[in-house]
């Protein structure tokens, strides 16, 4: 194992992690914008106002994209796996 193989394995490690939690974070941030909108309009600085709401769409994307998300980690550890023999050589 050379160095080029190690840059690829951690660059493919942190594009995973993005393209995973990507989605996670924008539903969060989205909901994040509209409440603080919301309570800007109304005056309201409840903080538990935009907490549940926040937990409440994390949750809705894990149950919608939970399945893929857990196929994609999947198979990015079993490439990671058949790349063991490579590396021993």
């Amino acid at each position: 194992m050379n160095l080029s193989d190690a840059v690829m394995i951690v660059r493919g490690g942190v594009l995973e992690i993005v393209v995973l939690s990507a989605p996670i974070l924008l539903a969060a941030m989205v909901v994040g914008l509209v409440v603080a909108v919301f309570q800007a309009t109304t005056s309201i600085q409840e903080q538990t106002l935009t907490f549940v709401p926040k937990i409440a769409a994390i949750l809705g994307v894990l149950a919608l994209l939970g399945g893929w998300m857990l196929t994609s980690l999947a198979q990015y550890t079993t490439r990671l796996f058949e790349m063991i023999p490579n590396m021993a050589r």
